[in-house]
């Protein structure tokens, strides 16, 4: 007999701090943080992929061991995640489409940043590098567990053993809801799932106030230590006094869900700042020459009153030319000014265009499609009616055989009872013919 232990998976705290993470520099706090957001994501990707939650608890328990053997620095924690929701959703036989985790964790990236909520194109370079890198990171994954992906939920426990202790309905769902908080620490690769279930029954009571059976030991009976329910218990309480994790970006080649154009579109918006600050100084040197002129008197005399209103004159013709210039600078500047204002219109709109067209081409080829399928289904019909056509042909044919046949016979019968009459009629002259003969011979004998 041969056994094989497949449930294999737990490593000792000395182990623990010393992961590829803590070698490639990243403190443990850190670690902690990251593990914790990461399967936050797990935790609403698959509440808005709509799986049940085994899905969700493996794929968790997957997002832990992987972290065991690699490094955050060299794997990002957000595509690993959408991988394990990927693989996890497979191994629970409830499978999800590479387009629709992308799409979730898309809209999930989008309301965490702040950002808004666009439209992920399918067909674009974005969508294909990130299937790409989800079912390579994927094969990691597989590669890192020898393709032993078994996982063994304390939640299967926690029912049996509550149901054996007697204890009422609010401490069932009580401990369910701790379990699912205990896949977002490292208790699942570091003790088994019956004390992990112990743990959280004890944690449980506690809250609650319930009394638990202690001579005997009740968790004795489900091969539980007391040092391990106590640890269970101390890593539940230290989760609960930690605030929401956050992403932080630790590795080198971090990969985002969301497209990066946004940045490109948002920095043109700074240089159109630059191009009103030259208006000011041109008003300020048209009017210039004006406040200059004003202090004139003209009634100091008849000579100095003509100068003066031949001054005004030269004065108003200075200005309008003045005027005149920068109004032709200005109307030469805006058609440079325009493409930089109105270049984040121009890309939005051709994005609009191109979607478009997409979906234009989409329903295209839902039509040929649809016209194909009526092209089959007459062939189809047509054939049909060839059938029923040929089958009746054959059987005129069949019948019309059965006649020629039955007149050959009728004819071939006919010959043949005249050849013998023909022939019986030959026989019997010869036989005449004989014995008259053989009369004959005695005759002269």
């Amino acid at each position: 007999m041969i056994y094989t232990a497949i449930d294999n998976f737990y490593l000792t705290d000395e182990q623990l701090k010393d992961s590829p993470s803590r070698k490639d520099g990243i403190d443990e706090a850190t670690e902690t943080t990251l593990r914790i957001y990461g399967c936050d994501l797990i935790q609403e990707s698959g509440i808005l992929l709509k799986l049940p939650q085994a899905v969700m608890a493996t794929g968790q328990v997957l997002f832990h061991r992987f972290y065991c053997k690699r490094s955050f620095a060299r794997f990002d924690v957000k595509i690993v995640a959408a991988s394990s929701v990927w693989l996890a959703s497979k191994l629970e036989e409830s499978p999800r489409k590479a387009r629709q985790v992308i799409i979730v964790f898309h809209r999930m990236e989008c309301r965490r940043e702040g950002l808004p909520i666009e439209h992920l194109d399918l067909f674009s370079k974005k969508f294909s590098e990130l299937k790409m890198e989800m079912s390579r990171t994927e094969r990691h994954i597989l590669k890192e567990m020898g393709f032993v992906c078994h996982v063994e939920h304390p939640h299967k426990f926690i029912s049996n053993y509550l149901a054996t202790l007697e204890t009422p309905l609010e401490l069932r769902q009580e401990a369910w809801n701790l379990a699912n908080d205990s896949l977002r620490t490292t208790l699942c690769v570091r003790f088994k799932s019956e004390v992990v279930a112990c743990g959280v029954v004890y944690a449980a009571a506690r809250r609650f106030q319930i009394p638990l059976p202690e001579n005997p030991p009740w968790w004795k009976a489900f091969d539980a230590e007391k040092s391990g329910i106590d640890e269970v218990c101390r890593v539940l309480a230290h989760l609960y006094s930690l605030p929401k994790a956050k992403y932080i970006p630790v590795c080198k080649d971090g990969t985002s869900f969301t497209f990066s154009s946004k940045t490109v579109d948002s920095q043109p918006q700074s240089t159109p700042k630059e191009v009103p600050q030259s208006s000011p100084q041109a008003n300020n040197h048209t009017t210039f020459p004006i406040e200059a002129l004003v202090p004139i008197n003209p009634e100091s005399g008849g000579s100095k009153v003509k100068a003066a209103l031949d001054r005004l004159k030269d004065s108003k013709k200075s200005d309008d030319e003045s005027k005149s210039m920068p109004s032709d600078g200005e109307a030469r500047e805006e058609p440079v000014q325009r493409p930089k204002s109105d270049h984040k219109t121009e890309a939005s709109g051709e994005r609009s265009k191109d979607r478009d067209r997409e979906r234009d081409r989409e329903r295209d080829r839902d039509r040929e499609r649809d016209r194909e399928r009526e092209r089959r289904k007459s062939r189809d019909r047509d054939r049909g009616r060839d059938s029923d056509r040929e089958r009746d042909r054959d059987e005129t044919d069949k019948i019309k055989d059965r006649g020629y046949r039955s007149k050959d016979r009728m004819k071939d019968s006919g010959g043949h009872s005249e050849k013998s009459r023909h022939h019986s009629t030959r026989d019997r002259d010869y036989h005449s013919y004989s014995s008259s003969r053989e009369k004959d011979r005695h005759r002269h004998y």
